[in-house]
């Protein structure tokens, strides 16, 4: 928790967290994954690893699952974490080449992203490269997860996806909303954002 606090005071626009998340939360970005059938799934903005370890021993052995970290110190804590683990790509570098780091792996798209990216308090130039490049790496079937302490962007994430679902997450530090969504071509009935956990 002292390297989250120390991580935020030096770069609060790019980490954007107090605290690690929780296990709860964790389960919330993870819900909409069907892991048996997940060939290719993406994080972005991995932190400490607490979604990572989540999808990472839930995932088949056989799917691949890249984990982009652009912060140095968290970089390195994944990286003693989850180096060598079957399936698991960790990637120092910028969510918003995402499309790159597809390619690379052999994938033109992925099945689920899941972000832990601070997109209120991102530069709004930085969330639109990110967000562009996310269109285009989940494809028509992918789905795009991230999770936010305040609803303040929701309607900027909508000029790129539809939301799905929002669940509120009230065991974490701060409470969060989860956002579940897909292209806009993929369209489909949103559900409350009443849902809670």
């Amino acid at each position: 928790m002292w390297q989250f606090l120390r991580e935020y005071l030096s770069a609060p626009n790019t980490v954007g967290a107090l605290a690690p998340s929780s296990r709860h939360l964790a389960a919330s970005m993870t819900a909409s994954i069907d892991f048996d059938k997940a060939h290719c799934i993406v994080e972005y903005g991995a932190g400490t690893g607490v979604f990572t370890r989540e999808v990472a021993t839930r995932k088949r052995r056989d799917t691949t699952y890249i984990v982009i970290e652009q912060n140095d110190r968290f970089y390195d804590i994944l990286r003693k974490q989850f180096h060598g683990m079957p399936g698991v790509e960790l990637i120092h570098g910028d969510a918003g080449t995402v499309c790159g780091f597809l390619r690379e792996q052999g994938f033109r798209h992925a099945d689920y992203i899941i972000s832990g990216l601070p997109f209120t308090s991102l530069p709004r130039q930085v969330s639109h490269r990110i967000l562009s490049q996310t269109q285009k790496a989940i494809g028509t079937e992918g789905v795009f997860t991230t999770f936010q302490y305040t609803l303040l962007r929701k309607t900027f994430l909508e000029h790129y996806f539809n939301i799905q679902k929002i669940v509120r997450v009230w065991r974490n530090l701060p409470p969060a909303y989860v956002l579940h969504m897909k292209l806009k071509c993929c369209r489909r009935k949103q559900t409350s954002a009443n849902s809670a956990v």
